[in-house]
């Protein structure tokens, strides 16, 4: 057996001997793990190697160690206590489309909900892949892959935002939407972002992906009245939600953001370039080819010809919601749970709607109508607030909203003819000019006008001319030769200013013509200007929406009325009496013969080639006005004036018994 190899104990190295001796002489502790290079890495120690520093930073990991785990901590605390709150809400009111809003005319009486009426509610499997992922584009891509919150679209959005130097984008998923419109989370503010965040991640741990889609896309608003897929493509399209092509789904998907604005039926253009911007996300994603992007973004927009109109549809809800939009955005609030009090009323908005498409079906059923085969409409509007506050009381935008929702009332942009001479009074006597004062009918000559004008020769009406006449014949019987002699008294700047001022126009020509209405305007400015004659020359602004408040009674939003200075209280009153003679002696004399028995006072209005017809004017507590026209300017019949077309509607409506209480 052979003995275990020796092991023989080896001498030391020579540089650690001469290490020992050195040690010895200096009476220092010897280490075997010190060499000669490792004394002279210590005659010259680099900071970071040195041995303070390397306790400092044994005694900093700690520290962090502790804060990260202490943020964790909270962070987990503030997530446990949302979610313990999450769970007091009950998760099945998300399929039972509870109604949330109530909309209330001036005496209480209902108007329209916001939903739970014009809605018809499908299962997910009725609910079209092409329109599936235009939602998803549109408002959430990453819908699949996160729980309810998305940190990667809020921080994309976030940048985007700061970019843009504004908001222009959410970080919202549709989980969270959702939940803030299916129920009352409180306002704008970092409590409710928590909380619907924590609800989100609840409907996420407890529903399926397409519940939450079937939930959403059953709940949210379309425009137009429309409250769910299904409805809004039967009211735009006329089929059901399953036969959507990947145009109509896409442009369906980009009403959500903004369904009023981007309505077709409000703003065609806009709504389709909302379709397309969903349609290139679509390509951008991968989801759709782009033989289908081209053939989907190149699409004619064919609307249905006969949408169908729910309880809650017509000229008040749509007026509504239009000012309901921006107070909303302004208090950081949603349209959930709300009870929204107006000032409309219901009588008087049914007599308007009823008076405007009757007297219009009369105009083209005369004898001599021009326009017996043409498929084109004659259009009209109606525009009534109260004197008092400027509470609006009733608004017809179309002669049938069923067949036209443009709000011709608000937006339409006409020709104001002879229905500024008032303001155009008010003006030169506010500048010196005297109710005795008389001022000459005849036409005008060359050095009458300006040289920087160059030649203006406007006519009268009726092509006669007079001598001197008082100056109330400027309102009375519409003289324009006098009105444009009154008009350089008055000056023509002043006047711009005095437009501008009242809200009637913005842009206007430095040119004598708009002494005679030469520009454009809209039915709603002129009838909020017309209001400072009845009060002696305080203008008042249209409002709709008065109060609104929570489910509980809280007032969320009350009205601020408005009356400003507009005109010199004398030049009003003077004014104020010229127009009331223009119903018993003037371009309005016909009054009593279409049966006007209030009194009050007005201005008739007809533009070049009987393009338009106005008229407008106050009666008690009302000033109400009516244009009539066509969407495309043309002739509406020879010899069609204010008082022939719009002065018959406007007296239907103020005689009613639906006027009585203003009176």
């Amino acid at each position: 057996m052979k003995p275990p190899p020796s092991n023989p104990r080896k001498s030391p190295p020579l540089h650690l001997l001469q290490a020992v001796i050195q040690r010895s002489l200096s009476n220092r502790p010897i280490s075997k793990r010190r060499t000669s290079q490792s004394f002279n890495r210590q005659k010259s120690p680099h900071p970071y190697h040195s041995p303070a520093h390397k306790r400092k930073k044994r005694h900093l990991l700690p520290i962090l160690a502790k804060l990260a785990f202490a943020c964790f901590l909270l962070y987990a605390l503030v997530g446990v206590i949302y979610y313990l709150m999450a769970l007091r809400y009950n998760l099945a009111e998300l399929h039972q489309m509870p109604q949330r809003t109530v909309v209330y005319d001036a005496n209480g009486q209902i108007i329209g909900r916001y939903s739970g009426e014009n809605r018809i509610v499908i299962p997910y499997n009725e609910i079209p892949e092409s329109f599936i992922k235009a939602l998803l584009a549109r408002e959430d891509a990453r819908f699949y892959r996160h729980l309810g919150v998305d940190p990667i679209g809020i921080a994309r959005a976030a940048l985007r935002n700061l970019i843009a130097g504004g908001i222009r984008q959410g970080g919202s998923t549709i989980t969270q939407q959702l939940a803030r419109n299916s129920f009352p989370l409180g306002g704008r503010n970092y409590h409710r972002k928590l909380l619907e965040a924590a609800l989100s991640f609840r409907i996420e741990t407890e529903l399926s992906k397409e519940e939450i889609l079937e939930s959403y896309v059953n709940r949210i608003y379309f425009g137009s009245g429309c409250y769910g897929l299904q409805t809004a493509s039967l009211t735009y399209f006329d089929k059901p939600a399953r036969n959507l092509t990947l145009a109509e789904a896409a442009l369906l998907a980009g009403l959500i953001r903004s369904p009023t604005r981007l309505s077709p039926f409000n703003d065609p253009e806009a709504s389709l370039r909302a379709r397309n911007s969903v349609i290139a996300r679509m390509l951008e994603l991968g989801w759709i080819s782009p033989a289908e992007a081209q053939e989907a973004s190149s699409s004619p927009l064919l609307l249905s010809s006969n949408p169908p109109v729910s309880t809650a549809d017509g000229w008040a809800m749509d007026t509504v919601r239009r000012e309901l939009e921006p107070i909303l955005d302004q208090l950081g609030i949603e349209d959930a749970g709300l009870n929204i009090y107006t000032t409309l009323d219901l009588p008087l908005q049914t007599t308007a709607e009823s008076a405007l498409a009757n007297h219009l079906l009369q105009i083209e059923n005369r004898q001599g109508y021009p326009y017996l085969n043409s498929h084109e409409p004659l259009q009209g509007a109606v525009f009534i607030i109260d004197n008092r506050n400027g509470a609006v009381r009733a608004v017809v935008g179309s002669r049938d909203y069923s067949t036209s929702k443009f709000n011709r009332a608000y937006f339409a942009q006409r020709q104001a003819g002879s229905v500024v001479k008032p303001f155009l009074l008010a003006q030169a006597l506010a500048a010196g000019l005297s109710p005795t004062d008389r001022i000459s009918d005849a036409r005008l000559s060359p050095s009458e006008v300006p040289r920087k004008f160059g030649p203006y020769d406007p006519s009268n009406a009726d092509g006669r001319y007079f001598g001197p006449r008082p100056v109330e014949d400027i309102v009375i019987y519409s003289r324009n030769t006098m009105a444009v002699r009154a008009g350089f008294r008055a000056g023509l700047e002043n006047f711009i200013r005095l437009l501008q001022r009242a809200g009637i126009a913005d842009q206007l020509p430095n040119y004598p013509s708009i002494f005679l209405g030469a520009f454009e305007t809209n039915l709603r400015s002129l009838v909020s200007a017309i209001t400072a004659f009845p009060n002696k020359g305080n203008q008042v602004h249209p409002f709709v929406i008065s109060k609104i408040t929570d489910m509980d009674g809280n007032i969320l939003y009350s009205s601020r009325q408005i009356r400003t200075p507009l005109l010199d209280p004398y030049a009003a009153s003077f004014v104020r009496w010229t127009m009331q003679e223009v119903l018993t002696r003037g371009t309005a004399a016909s009054s009593s013969r279409l049966g006007h028995k209030v009194g009050g006072g007005g201005k008739t209005g007809t533009t070049n080639n009987f393009f338009d017809a106005w008229f407008v004017g106050f009666v008690g507590n009302l000033t109400a006005g009516v244009w009539v026209g066509f969407d495309k300017p043309k002739t509406i019949f020879p010899n069609a004036t204010g008082a022939a077309t719009a002065l018959p509607i406007w007296i239907e409506i103020v005689n009613s018994p639906a006027a009585q209480p203003y009176l």
